[in-house]
């Protein structure tokens, strides 16, 4: 089996309203993303996949992200926060946990992988994830010590 892994940073704030400590007061993370995928065979340019393709398929939906609040929609101060909207990120009735961002983040790929979309660069080049790829984890990291993972059974 080949593998590998792409990394991407955003700088991300959340506010977690079911945490008892200071979690629950707004504050940022400059996060790390790693997303592994793999094959059992590599593709006609000898690759598992271009990791431009990752990148395409990632960038914008990661990009809400960067700069954003990351919220869970029964907070009471989501009402205050509307004036910026286009940076507030809701997640309905659950903490935006560095756990539940790594679930996020996986099911969106997961499911660019198995559309077979087509992307295409700022110059016209297009790419394709290759048949029989897999997305096998996410990984966000939160802090330099600290990281959650997510996996499907």
């Amino acid at each position: 089996m080949y593998r590998i892994c792409k990394s991407f940073t955003v700088e991300s704030g959340h506010m977690l309203l079911k945490h008892p400590g200071l979690c629950r007061f707004p504050h940022g993370h400059s996060r790390r993303i790693e997303v592994v995928l793999a094959s059992p065979t590599l593709d006609q340019q000898d690759m598992v996949c271009d990791f431009k393709a990752i990148k395409l398929a990632l960038g914008d939906f990661l990009g809400r992200f960067d700069h954003s609040m990351a919220m869970n929609s029964a907070d009471p101060m989501v009402k205050n926060l509307e004036s910026m909207k286009s940076r507030l990120v809701l997640f309905e009735d659950t903490d935006p946990t560095t756990e539940v961002l790594a679930e996020h983040i996986f099911r969106f790929l997961d499911a660019e992988l198995r559309a077979g979309k087509t992307y295409s660069d700022a110059q016209g080049v297009s790419y394709r994830f290759p048949p029989g790829l897999k997305l096998e984890r996410v990984r966000v990291s939160e802090t330099e010590s600290t990281w959650a993972e997510f996996t499907p059974e």
